[in-house]
């Protein structure tokens, strides 16, 4: 294997063990030698345009003046991050990015900042996102849905490997570069844990039901967001959308796991989404041994429901073309505990959601 311009080359003769274990020793190197971003601003560089805005800051399009590389600068507010409490989001977002180095995800290229701005310095990926790709063409075919499946799985396993848990995997966070191809972008939810984490963050319709359940969790979380990921591919919705107007009664349907699987899904991939959609998190698949190790986190429990779903080309909802936005609730206390054992979505995960949550929700949740 060869490194080029901060990007991998695979050879196939190589074993990809081997590689893995060769990028986790690099990975150590540079996540234990962080630096601090020069006050340079963007002396360095000529802005050209700006190509977007979001919530917590502007990218635009710069161009290094040393040379003719183009690429995206993420420029963010101090202020407004400290006002919105996203400071050691960002700080955890440039510790990944600066360490992590795989052809599917987004590295760090420089950072800098000035007194009022801190910008983060991007590869320019300029296919557009697979989100925005996804709802023009409504559904992907299996054969399309693996070749994106496939990157994101690799992705998850060098991710794995380096001991980081991405927790936030959904279309919106995955941008295609001009061959096609992807790479994964937003690492603010990312978290680098060993054993487990109970942090409750993450995209609604995507959450693992041990997340749910305010359980502590390991990396699994990202194989069951993996299972609702080609899920949405294929169907062209997530499994749980049709509940997303009603948060208490999605959360419910999470934990029990009881979805409805399309007649036109094949057996592999019927197989694929159920050994990954496992409600008991020693029955997830890609997870199986790891979870021997460490254990399951959720009491076992699973329903499916099969029924026939015409692939028809009726218009989506328009809900269906909204951007889901990721949430974060940075303390988990429950009757004084961070761990509340066998209980269903509780009333702080509500609170949380700004859900009024009355006494019928609360005996409803007591039944599932």
């Amino acid at each position: 294997m060869s490194q080029h311009n901060s990007q991998y080359v695979f050879n196939s003769k190589e074993d990809y063990n081997v590689i893995l274990d060769n990028m986790s020793r690099e990975f150590e190197e540079r996540w234990n030698h962080q630096t601090q971003s020069p006050y340079t601003n963007l002396d360095n560089y000529i802005t050209r345009a700006v190509l977007g805005n979001g919530s917590f800051g502007t990218v635009m399009l710069v161009r290094e003046k040393s040379g003719k590389n183009y690429y995206a600068a993420k420029m963010m507010s101090k202020e407004d991050l400290v006002r919105l409490k996203q400071v050691a989001h960002v700080h955890n977002e440039k510790h990944v990015l600066n360490a992590a180095r795989f052809p599917f995800l987004i590295y760090l290229v420089d950072s800098t900042k000035c007194f009022d701005y801190l910008y983060l310095i991007l590869p320019l990926v300029n296919g557009g996102e697979l989100f925005s790709y996804h709802r023009r063409v409504r559904k992907f075919n299996e054969k399309h849905a693996r070749f994106y499946a496939a990157q994101v799985a690799l992705a998850l396993e060098y991710m794995h490997k380096m001991h980081l848990m991405y927790r936030d995997l959904k279309p919106e966070n995955i941008l295609l570069d001009q061959r096609g191809y992807i790479k994964i972008t937003d690492f603010g939810f990312t978290k680098r844990v060993d054993g487990r984490t109970s942090t409750l963050c993450g995209t609604p319709e995507y959450l693992a039901p041990e997340i749910v359940q305010l359980r502590p969790y390991n990396k699994s979380v990202d194989w069951w967001a993996f299972g609702i990921l080609v899920y949405e591919f294929v169907a062209g919705r997530s499994p749980f959308a049709i509940h997303n107007r009603d948060v208490i009664l999605m959360y419910s349907k999470i934990c029990i796991c009881d979805y409805k699987m399309p007649s036109y899904f094949t057996a592999q991939l019927r197989s694929l989404v159920e050994s990954l959609m496992q409600v008991d998190t020693s029955k997830r698949k890609l997870e199986r041994r790891l979870q021997r190790r460490e254990g399951s986190s959720v009491v076992p429990g699973r329903r499916l429901v099969r029924h026939s779903q015409p692939g028809s080309h009726r218009p989506l909802p328009a809900h269906h073309f909204r951007r889901r936005r990721s949430v974060e609730l940075r303390e988990l206390r429950v009757q004084g505990s961070v761990q509340v054992p066998n209980k269903p979505p509780s009333r702080i995960v509500c609170e949380f959601l700004n859900v009024n949550v009355s006494f019928e929700i609360v005996v409803f949740f007591s039944v599932c």
